[in-house]
């Protein structure tokens, strides 16, 4: 793989992340929890851009720009390529362009969505192989969800977020995704998470057929356990899932991650609009975002 560093500014899609499932285990004595989960990425997400510089640092734009950290040193993917710079980059600096798409603390992967992007863009502008153990190091360290956004691809995950099994034949979805504009702190949430949810069988090997009908039947005996504390600290996720549960063609909805955004899965495009159009007609407040799953490449 041969260096880019032409001065040619480099892209890379950062999609939302949706927890299809999310099941919480147990607290392990470092205080983190495992969890096994269903993860698929959208065609909709963040962009970043990346440029070979001598004023290494970060541009923010978009819809939730604003309500980024203040200090820009605080964001995740600054971090990110500091990390890969001090590793790979010989002292090389970048600049970072980030189209902010995605609401800040919505539960659909946003910061770790982007920090993966900038570790795969700067692998590919300094000719690193992104499967290399070193870049997968500072992508667990950056956060839980990093690793997986890194990957970019349907997986069953288990361990902390760590361990990650590809799904290779996750038929194409048609996902609404929908906020009541409003955040919800992931550590707020797994506080008020009471006790370990009820172990399940593992539920890798059902994910696997391919058959659209078997995969959407397995994920209705799934749950997130994570929706009973973000219900307790933002009440208007019950009101946002009984909208999309009476959406016409609905064929499953839940909570993404640890919230605020549901999410619901439609046999179509076209369903996946019109559901789209009725909820933001009566909820002009809320995002509402029609999109599909879409792999990175």
């Amino acid at each position: 793989m041969s260096d880019r560093n032409d001065g040619t500014p480099l892209e890379e899609r950062a999609p939302a992340k949706v927890n299809l499932l999310l099941h919480i285990n147990h607290r392990r004595d470092d205080g983190l929890h495992d969890l096994e989960s269903l993860v698929v990425f959208t065609a909709f997400g963040d962009r970043v851009r990346l440029s070979p510089s001598a004023d290494p640092g970060l541009v923010r734009t978009g819809p939730f720009a604003g309500d980024l950290p203040d200090d820009p040193r605080d964001d995740l993917s600054l971090r990110a390529a500091t990390r890969m710079s001090e590793s790979f980059g010989n002292g090389q600096g970048v600049r970072i362009s980030l189209e902010k798409n995605i609401p800040v603390a919505a539960g659909i992967g946003g910061g770790s969505s982007d920090s993966a992007a900038v570790l795969r863009g700067l692998c590919r502008l300094w000719g690193v192989d992104r499967h290399d153990p070193r870049v997968i190091e500072i992508a667990a360290s950056l956060g839980a969800d990093v690793p997986m956004c890194l990957y970019g691809r349907p997986a069953f995950v288990t361990g902390v977020g760590d361990k990650l099994t590809p799904i290779s034949h996750e038929p194409e979805l048609h996902i609404l995704l929908v906020n009541p504009n409003e955040a919800l702190s992931t550590a707020a949430v797994f506080g008020a998470l009471e006790g370990p949810g009820r172990r399940t069988e593992r539920l890798c090997g059902t994910f696997q057929s391919g058959d659209r009908s078997v995969f959407l039947q397995t994920l209705r005996t799934s749950r997130n356990d994570l929706t009973p504390p973000a219900l307790q600290l933002c009440p208007a996720v019950g009101v946002v899932l009984g909208a999309l549960e009476q959406a016409q063609g609905c064929e499953l909805a839940r909570m993404s991650g640890s919230g605020a955004t549901c999410f619901a899965i439609f046999p179509n495009a076209a369903m996946c609009q019109d559901a789209a159009d009725r909820i933001f007609q009566a909820h002009p407040d809320w995002w509402v975002c029609p999109t599909r799953t879409a792999s990175v490449s």
